[in-house]
């Protein structure tokens, strides 16, 4: 948020969703064991062979962090390919969502329990409510 709420940026919320999930995984941490590992895999592929189609890779792979919006691509790749910002990946996604994304509804009980949290929070705060 912008201007202590008065303007918004859809494209900031997203960036900063994907910055606050790799703060997670690394406040996380990393679980260091022979399945995490792959001692095993190592054992049965060999040195310097390719583990990527390796069941323990696809099995652990989704526990690292898989961003929506960082580009890891080397330079060459990045440029080839658009070379895209940060920020406009981060507007393109922000339009996707706007334009694609259909919540779920809350159950009715939870609706009524936000509506008596807004209309507590207006009455305390001598807000007209908005109807």
């Amino acid at each position: 948020m912008i201007e202590s709420g008065m303007t918004f940026d859809f494209a900031q919320l997203v960036m900063d969703n994907e910055f606050a999930k790799m703060i997670r995984q690394v406040v996380k941490g990393i679980k260091v064991n022979d399945d995490t590992l792959a001692v095993d895999a190592t054992r049965e592929v060999g040195q310097f062979k390719d583990f990527l189609t390796h069941p323990s890779t696809f099995k652990h792979m989704k526990e690292q962090s898989q961003p929506a919006i960082i580009d890891r691509k080397g330079r060459d790749k990045w440029e080839s390919s658009g070379s895209l910002s940060l920020y406009d990946r981060a507007l393109n996604k922000a339009r996707d969502i706007l334009a694609n994304h259909k919540p779920l509804p809350l159950p009715d009980e939870v609706r009524e329990k936000i509506r008596m949290i807004v209309k507590n929070a207006e009455k305390e705060k001598g807000v007209q409510p908005y109807e």
